[in-house]
């Protein structure tokens, strides 16, 4: 058995997420030292919902062996306070936009797409939701690899779906279905993430940024797929929270009449149109969407790879610098070659 000793970090900030505290700290294992990411819970055991709902989280983690997942190194547990030490990966893909403004490379985008998209196919074929996509919870490394993060809301499911809590996912990430109180979902929930993200890094700007409430959540999603009604949506009246009347009556758009940034990347609009569809069982898979032709000029190497393979150890697979940004900004052990799309495979 490894000992394991854990000491703090030079002076950083910590700060809080999902209810617990997030910093870095030096993991030191004999012979071998990382910088990890510590998130601890207090009251750990005075709160019995929060030991069993973390409890269950961890679980899942603890199984969890996949390149764009996050490493859980160790879980530490006192009466009071419950730690988990992950891989420490230095940014993520909401700190990452932020730093680019006004969309990414159409590359960049596509293979952050896929890593996330490999990520998903690989919890959801082992009945896992995540239930909390958002760009925060994206980390990306210093070589361009997308990590699946904070599974705080994961959750095993069965098939099929029960019924779960309908306060989950970040509202201008929450699908229509849930907004409107369904509390029956499966996988699908983390799909209408996916393509919320995925119009976001083309675009530059979120998809459905609510500013209000629910309702007005509601309205920007309606004001582009169109005010659903029992032909579009079987099922829509029976939802706790639909009222017809309550909602003005928008017909369905061709997403780059939103989002004209999609019209300039061949097939983006038509692969985030499959997912970002009001009824839940009209959207694509996780697997589906890896077969999209919207990936076709990526090496078939890809769909290969074992479980813990990074994508970029396949050759010509590589990030491409943003706009105004220098070959080195993803530091010495990242190197750029020529676009993916002119790249022979």
């Amino acid at each position: 058995m490894l000992a394991l000793t854990l000491r703090p970090p030079p002076p950083a900030k910590s700060h809080q997420k999902s209810g617990g505290t997030l910093a870095p700290a030096r993991r030191q294992v004999p012979n071998l030292e990382k910088l990890t990411h510590m998130k601890n819970w207090k009251n750990w055991g005075k709160d019995l919902m929060l030991q069993y709902t973390k409890g269950k989280a961890t679980s899942l983690l603890k199984g969890l062996k996949h390149a764009n997942i996050v490493l859980l190194h160790d879980i530490i547990h006192t009466k009071e306070t419950l730690t988990l030490v992950f891989e420490y990966v230095h940014t993520d893909l909401c700190q990452y936009m932020d730093k680019h403004p006004g969309g990414l490379h159409p590359d960049n985008v596509k293979l952050f797409l896929f890593q996330l998209l490999r990520g998903l196919s690989y919890i959801h074929q082992r009945y896992i939701l995540h239930r909390d996509l958002k760009p925060q919870n994206l980390l990306i490394s210093d070589t361009g690899e997308l990590k699946l993060a904070d599974f705080g809301l994961a959750r095993a499911k069965s098939v099929p779906s029960h019924t779960y809590s309908n306060e989950v996912v970040t509202l201008w990430y929450r699908p229509p279905d849930v907004l409107l109180g369904s509390t029956e979902y499966s996988t699908c929930l983390d799909m209408w993430g996916v393509g919320c993200i995925f119009v976001e890094m083309i675009q530059g700007v979120a998809a459905f940024p609510g500013m209000k409430d629910i309702q007005d959540q509601l309205e920007r999603i309606f004001l582009v797929l169109g005010t659903p009604n029992e032909d579009t949506w079987p099922g829509v009246h029976s939802l706790p929270h639909f009222k017809p009347e309550r909602f003005t009556l928008y017909s369905s758009k061709n997403l780059r009449q939103a989002w004209n940034k999609l019209s300039y990347v061949n097939h983006a609009e038509d692969l985030a149109s499959k997912l970002l569809q009001c009824s839940p069982k009209n959207r694509l898979s996780a697997q589906a969407a890896l077969s999209h032709e919207y990936f076709s000029d990526l090496p078939p190497r890809l769909w290969e790879l074992t479980d813990m393979s990074s994508i970029f150890t396949v050759p010509n697979v590589r990030l491409q610098p943003e706009a105004g940004e220098s070959m080195r900004a993803f530091g010495k052990n990242n190197t750029y070659g020529k676009s993916l799309s002119n790249s022979k495979h």
